[in-house]
């Protein structure tokens, strides 16, 4: 069993804040990143989910980490179903917006050549990751309103066509994809085309997430998304940064029961990614050491 546990990005403000992560003299994102990437062997770019990813930071990424570590980056929010900011376009591709006389963009208002332009230059600007062997998968987090009816996997086929060549990883919102009537069907989409299902933690007592479900539908890849079990964060909307909504820290007993579900898990792949998300201050990291702990005793755990 070959696993690798990292958070999901390592420059939140409050990470950086809390001054309990980072040692002193850590000031410059080369120098954190540096590092960040001494205590993990994995991290997911989030940043890439709220505006396009640039081939300049890429190259950057890959020539100040280790030669075996693995960088997950999510797609634009645009791609993913999510509404986009104008803002978070490229400066010179605003003008061709929709003048639609809203502030938010969604996929279906853009043009087919805005289109292939926004995919063509997501894939050249992770290329870098890619090219130095450095890419683990990309990450669609679908929106939460993307369901399993038709449009909703019209559209996975085009992230598929768009994205092929790459490995995949999709994380459901809406809990469509995994209700009784539709379980089968989403995990024989995943298998059929490689797909990497995400095995999601979150609060467990909340109705507007997809349901957790422990299954490998790429043999080469399995992947768990740790979001915290904030219950009383989880449906605030816009007042609460990220942080504050994934504010949580997994206590021992609950790491170990994950562990105990991803030792099962990971005896199914080649290799299994573990992601916190719970990005409050330090938790995330924390978390992600005592996990790694607790998963050296019966596997192999890069760092």
């Amino acid at each position: 069993m070959t696993i690798r546990v990292g958070t999901a990005s390592w420059t939140d403000k409050s990470l950086i804040a809390c001054k309990r992560f980072y040692p002193p003299g850590s000031t410059t994102a080369e120098a954190r990143l540096r590092f960040y990437a001494t205590q993990f062997s994995l991290v997911e770019v989030d940043s890439s989910y709220y505006a396009m990813p640039s081939a300049t930071n890429a190259q950057l990424w890959a020539e100040r980490t280790p030669e075996h570590f693995t960088f997950n980056i999510k797609a634009f929010r645009l791609m993913t179903g999510h509404q986009t900011p104008r803002e978070a376009f490229p400066k010179d591709l605003q003008a061709a917006l929709p003048d639609n006389g809203s502030k938010n963009i969604y996929y279906r208002h853009i043009s087919d050549d805005l289109r292939d332009e926004l995919w063509r230059r997501y894939r050249e600007a992770i290329t870098p990751l890619r090219n130095a062997g450095k890419l683990g998968t990309v990450l669609f987090q679908f929106a939460p309103w993307l369901t399993s009816a038709a449009e909703g996997r019209a559209h996975i086929d085009e992230c598929l066509l768009r994205m092929k060549g790459y490995t995949i990883a999709t994380e459901f919102r809406n809990k469509s994809w995994f209700d009784e009537r539709h379980r089968n069907a989403t995990l024989a989409l995943e298998k059929e085309n490689g797909l990497v299902h995400v095995v999601v933690d979150a609060p467990p007592d909340v109705s507007n997430r997809v349901q957790t479900v422990w299954e490998v539908t790429n043999p080469d890849l399995a992947m768990v998304r740790l979001h915290g079990r904030n219950t009383a964060a989880w449906n605030i909307k816009g007042a609460l940064s990220s942080a504050e909504r994934f504010n949580y820290d997994y206590s021992d007993e609950e790491l170990s029961e994950l562990a105990d579900n991803i030792r099962i898990l990971a005896k199914q792949v080649a290799q299994l990614h573990v992601i916190f998300n719970n990005n409050h201050e330090d938790q995330g990291q924390r978390n992600a050491r005592t996990l790694m702990e607790m998963l050296a005793q019966h596997a192999v755990v890069h760092k």
